[in-house]
């Protein structure tokens, strides 16, 4: 009886040792063309202008840019931080000095930087400190990270217009020399997008989106909705 069933056995495990491989497989194979795909995307982006800007949570952020003629895509990700701690679960909970933040990429001869920073300014209010709607902490701040000194200097002018034409009592806005941009895990990329329906994103996220494109028609890319 015994030595009837042990070939049975190793068989029952052979068949599982090799299903569990199968499943390892392709997961590996699930998350390598997953990072495959993130990557071939960057590297389509390298012929295009960058700027980075924080202004909020970057599921608004980077929807409100992607809507704008010129700019071909906005990534969502972390900046004035170190890589150590560049991740949504530390980031979100105020454990480091990242600010939620967009890198946008972007056709220079379509949109100017200038004109981002029209965007930038009219779809979040620059007067709150550490706060955009019902997010607060450091991590919700409003910032520019500026590339080059051309960059600090159109912040800087449009900051000094704004308060000297009374647009806003004060600007808490940080223009700051960018150090560097880390890409946030890849369920937070085009995440209004795709989860149209999830709370936040329809009591937040989509109305501050509508809000910009109400004010700012001109800029917008056709068939926006």
């Amino acid at each position: 009886m015994i030595r009837s069933v042990l070939p049975l056995l190793v068989l029952v495990f052979l068949f599982t040792s090799s299903q569990c491989s199968n499943a390892q497989k392709m997961s590996e194979d699930s998350s390598t063309k997953e990072l495959k795909t993130t990557k071939e995307k960057k590297m389509s982006l390298d012929d295009y202008e960058r700027a980075y800007f924080a202004s909020g949570c970057f599921w608004c952020v980077e929807a409100v840019f992607e809507s704008v003629i010129g700019v071909e895509e906005a990534i969502s990700g972390y900046s004035g931080g170190s890589p150590a701690n560049a991740n949504y679960s530390d980031v979100s909970a105020g454990r480091t000095d990242h600010a939620e933040a967009v890198e946008v990429n972007y056709d220079p001869e379509l949109v100017s930087y200038e004109t981002l920073l029209e965007v930038f300014f009219g779809s979040h209010d620059p007067s709150t400190l550490n706060r955009q709607g019902p997010d607060s902490g450091r991590q919700y701040r409003s910032a520019i990270f500026y590339q080059n000194n051309e960059e600090k200097q159109a912040a800087d002018k449009y900051i000094k217009e704004m308060l000297d034409e009374g647009v806003f009592s004060k600007v808490t806005t940080q223009v700051v020399p960018f150090e560097a941009f880390y890409d946030a895990e890849e369920y937070h990329q085009d995440y209004e997008q795709k989860n149209p329906n999830q709370p936040y994103v329809r009591a937040v996220s989509i109305p501050r989106l509508k809000k910009f494109q109400k004010k700012y028609p001109q800029l917008l890319k056709k068939n926006v909705h």
